[in-house]
């Protein structure tokens, strides 16, 4: 059984920096494509990261996040992470990591969900 187990949203002041987590199970993360994607309220979810292991899967960062937030994992712990910097009010959002073993980047038809966090930023 794959599940996928964020953790650490919360509430962070303007230009400050958080990571989030999405530890694996039942899969090994460094054979798939890696995405973080956000729901902010009243809008759309959007891809904002995303990292093909593929050949021709490609990468992906949204222009709001560019230099500001990364992708990255750790193959011992098989987590996921997303490291975000500079954060602003409009980055509020509840995020969510998502992985695909066929997905190109950057895609919606994810198979594997977390189960979402919120992320506050307000002074």
């Amino acid at each position: 059984q794959v599940q996928l187990v964020q953790s650490g949203g919360g509430l962070v002041q303007p230009g400050g920096s958080l990571r989030l987590s999405c530890a694996a199970s039942g899969l090994t993360l460094s054979w798939y494509t890696l995405s973080w994607f956000r729901q902010a309220p009243g809008k759309e979810r959007e891809a904002i990261l995303c990292n093909a292991t593929h050949d021709d899967g490609g990468t992906y960062t949204a222009d709001s996040v560019k230099g500001r937030f990364a992708i990255t994992r750790d193959d011992a712990k098989n987590t996921l992470y997303l490291q975000m910097n500079n954060l602003k009010p409009e980055d509020t959002a509840v995020y969510y990591c998502a992985v695909d073993f066929f997905a190109n980047c950057p895609g919606e038809k994810f198979e594997f969900w977390g189960q979402g966090t919120q992320v506050t930023v307000s002074s």
